[in-house]
């Protein structure tokens, strides 16, 4: 009896591990999910594409993947599965293990990437399965991995007993990052995508290097003081009364790890500059969180807190790595360590995609000129010239400009949910604050309701500061609208943010990967699956820039010196005396004392620049234009039925190849599931097409790829019982197929291939499930069989 893939895998492959030593509680895991399957948007409907699992994984303790295995059924050679399983060894964002393993339950096919044994691959019988002493020898060589430090490596993760575990890509993070560090590595540089949970895999790595006494006193530098308390109150909190926050310029020495503000522990004056209160050598392991500000650059006075603790293990965690003429984080960390892009886990639906709504104002196209001699609203006359989107809410305000985009804003809530959070990005202070009032404006009902429906958060305001907290928690409904200019970039764990509207113009690519990062967490409880950027300011147009989602290049100093990511005209600038300053460069206090997130004040009369105020003229929507993510992650601006076309036609070229494929499928919902991968959501697609809610899956392909005529599920279903085809089975037989039919029609081709459909009335009536499949059908091959059958007579052609 030919055994099938779950058989050979329980019945064969599993005793084979046990009996090499394996232990089948700590060190085997079977089907083990690797990623959540990538959210795919169309209009406001969502569908995730297929998760990636592998068969087993081999394990040297909790965390620490040593193999993959990838059986197949006895009918395929020993080497089907090899490729499938190298894809896991291969891919860095996934297992990323030196050892895979492809079996048909009758011998094992092993891939040995150390090449210890002088080959890379070899066959073995089932008794021959190497032993986990011996592949983690193997992998320790590998590795480089000498014995004195072995034991660092070995080092238990923190396990809260909740089942909560690191993903795989977090695993990878913190195993080559304490690897390195037990290899004497003393410089780090992880680059992880905002929302992929930097802090947690830092909290794992300390935690680890901590237990096994590697590191023994600690300290997490952060530039915000939201960093610094979201990191104590939550990851960190399992270091306990063994962790402190240094503040109030005070020092104890008593605590192992120290949480800090920058700003808390130096200054630009000798008496403020605390951290030399304690010795160089005080500290064994530094985190520098969002490391591509502040002491990214030489010139920063906050870098004198790293040269202070020079002989420390360095570790910078940061999204997006800075690497501009004077500020390098490679030069200072060396290449990352390790790599997880936005692009990666948005493909893995760890995080959120999103849709774009671009809009073009007609001022923004044309530009702007007064007339000789006009005066604005303040009575200051105007420099001559022609304005445009670069001048509007820096340099001149078309105040009638903002009320348009509070408009569209509002519209676009009342058109999804009103109380979606959302989060304005303003110019300046003083940009957020006459949003706010226009916000305000077009919604007094909501602000009937409560006057936090929209309030300005930056950093020179304590009221707007204190709501942040409400903000981000996803059961606090106010504050809604958040506006804003450089505060919520960076550090905001707003898990529910759907919505982010830009009307600032943004040319660093930092920046404007901090900015986006604010939307890409998914909350599935709170039905945050994607987020919604609504674009005023073309800047989006960075999504085209062939840098981002990179891996940065280091610059090199010289006459053809171009910034990667930025331009020379940069915005991250405050301008102070006539001169631009770069915002990284200056020498921020604490909160307490002013703004604490290098906004600009934009105001006039001697604060900041000056600015010109008009309030009438008009302003107008001439473009507007959604585009989504494909598959390849890229923008595209076409209806779902053109898209559609051309994905299914990039996949089957002709309509005799989809139907080939189509009747050759023992399942037909795989079908439908790879072109969900492709970025196709046949229930938004039937929105759009006349009479669409009607037809099944095929009809709609067949329809709007080929041109074909469709039939409803009704009619296909109203065509096999005219064919009489259910005279060849007994009654009970004839009357489940009969109502598996009914169902078909009712509510399409998913129904068929679920077993579970069984337990539904009236098709419940002959029994459970089981007893249906083993009484009536004689068995599940052929109750499978049936099935098979009854889609071929619903599909038949003609």
């Amino acid at each position: 009896m030919e055994l099938s893939e779950t058989d050979v895998e329980t019945k064969i492959i599993i005793p084979a591990l046990k009996k090499a030593g394996w232990d089948i509680k700590t060190q085997i895991k079977q089907q083990t999910p690797l990623t959540d399957g990538r959210i795919v948007v169309r209009g406001n409907m969502t569908a995730r594409g297929p998760k990636k699992f592998a068969d087993i994984v081999l394990y040297h303790k909790a965390n620490i993947p040593l193999a993959c295995i990838e059986v197949k059924k006895q009918k395929f050679s020993v080497g089907k599965g090899m490729q499938q399983a190298l894809g896991y060894l291969e891919c860095r964002e996934l297992l990323d293990v030196p050892f895979a393993f492809s079996t048909n339950g009758k011998s094992f096919l092993f891939h040995d990437k150390t090449l210890s044994s002088g080959k890379l691959e070899s066959e073995l019988g089932i008794d021959q399965f190497p032993s986990p002493q011996d592949l983690w020898a193997k992998y320790k060589a590998h590795k480089g991995i000498a014995d004195d430090a072995a034991d660092i490596v070995e080092q238990d993760y923190y396990d809260d007993g909740s089942g909560k575990a690191p993903r795989y890509y977090q695993s990878l993070a913190i195993n080559k990052t304490v690897e390195a560090i037990a290899n004497a590595q003393d410089r780090i540089l992880l680059v992880m995508a905002t929302g992929t949970g930097k802090t947690y895999t830092a909290f794992q790595i300390i935690w680890r290097l901590w237990k096994s006494k590697t590191k023994k006193r600690i300290l997490f530098l952060a530039d915000r003081n939201i960093l610094v308390d979201q990191t104590k109150q939550q990851d960190f909190s399992p270091f306990g009364d063994k962790m402190t926050k240094i503040q109030k310029r005070m020092v104890d020495k008593s605590y192992e790890i120290y949480l800090s503000l920058y700003q808390a522990a130096t200054g630009s004056e000798e008496e403020k500059k605390i951290f030399k209160q304690f010795s160089p050598d005080f500290f064994d392991l530094i985190i520098i969180d969002e490391c591509h500000r502040g002491s990214a650059s030489e010139a920063s006075a906050w870098r004198e807190i790293l040269d202070h603790f020079s002989s420390a293990t360095h570790i910078g965690l940061t999204a997006t790595p800075k690497e501009t003429k004077d500020v390098s984080n490679i030069a200072y960390f060396g290449d990352p360590i390790y790599t997880y892009s936005l692009k990666q886990g948005i493909n893995d639906g760890f995080l959120a995609p999103y849709k774009v709504i671009k809009f073009d104002l007609d001022k923004d196209l044309e530009g702007f000129t007064p007339e000789e001699g006009q005066l604005d609203k303040n009575g200051n006359l105007i420099e001559q010239r022609t304005y445009n989107q670069r001048d509007f809410d820096r340099t001149l305000v078309l105040e009638q400009r903002t009320e348009l985009v509070a408009q569209k804003v509002v519209e676009y809530l009342k058109q999804t949910n009103p109380f979606d959070k959302t989060i304005i990005f303003c110019e300046d202070i003083d940009h957020a604050e006459r949003m706010r009032q226009a916000i305000a404006n077009v919604c007094p009902d909501r602000m009937a309701e409560s006057t936090r429906y929209v309030m300005r958060i930056t950093g020179d305001s304590p009221e707007g500061k204190a709501e942040l907290g409400n903000f981000i928690h996803p059961e606090e409904r106010y504050p809604v609208i958040a506006t804003t200019s450089k505060l919520m970039t960076t550090g905001v764990d707003a898990k529910t943010c759907k919505l982010i509207v830009l009307d600032q113009r943004i040319q660093s690519m930092t920046e404007f990967k901090q900015i986006i990062g604010r939307g890409t967490r998914v909350n599935e409880e709170f039905g945050k699956r994607y987020f919604t950027i609504m674009d005023f300011k073309k800047a989006t147009e960075l999504f085209y820039d062939p840098k981002f989602d990179g891996i940065p290049e280091q610059i090199i100093d010289g006459e053809t010196w171009t910034p990667t990511g930025e331009t020379p005209d940069d915005d991250s600038t405050v301008e102070i005396e006539g001169e631009d300053i770069p915002v990284d460069d200056l020498d921020w206090e604490e909160d307490e004392t002013g703004t604490d997130d290098g906004e600009d004040t934009g105001g006039s009369d001697g604060e900041g620049r000056t600015k010109y105020y008009v309030n009438n003229v008009a302003v107008e929507v001439v473009g507007r234009r959604i585009e989504y993510l494909d598959a390849d992650n890229n923008l595209i601006t076409e209806s779902l039925e053109d898209y559609t076309r051309k994905s299914v036609m990039k996949q089957f070229a002709s309509l005799d190849d989809f139907l080939k494929r189509w009747n050759e499928a023992e399942k037909k919902s795989a079908i439908i599931e790879e072109l969900t991968a492709q970025g196709i959501i046949l229930d938004a697609l039937r929105a759009e097409i006349p009479n669409g809610e009607s037809m099944g899956a095929f009809d709609l392909i067949c329809h709007v790829a080929y041109g074909q005529p469709p039939l409803t599920r009704r009619e296909r279903a109203e065509n096999v019982k005219k064919r009489n085809y259910f005279a060849r089975y007994e009654d009970k037989a004839r009357a489940v197929l009969e109502g598996l039919l009914d169902k078909y029609a009712d509510q399409g081709l998913n129904t068929l291939e679920d077993r579970r459909v069984l337990q539904l009335h009236p098709l419940n009536s002959f029994g459970s499930p089981v007893e249906i499949i083993r009484d009536v059908f004689g068995g599940k091959d052929n109750y499978a069989h049936a099935i098979i059958e009854l889609e071929q007579e619903i599909f038949k052609q003609g």
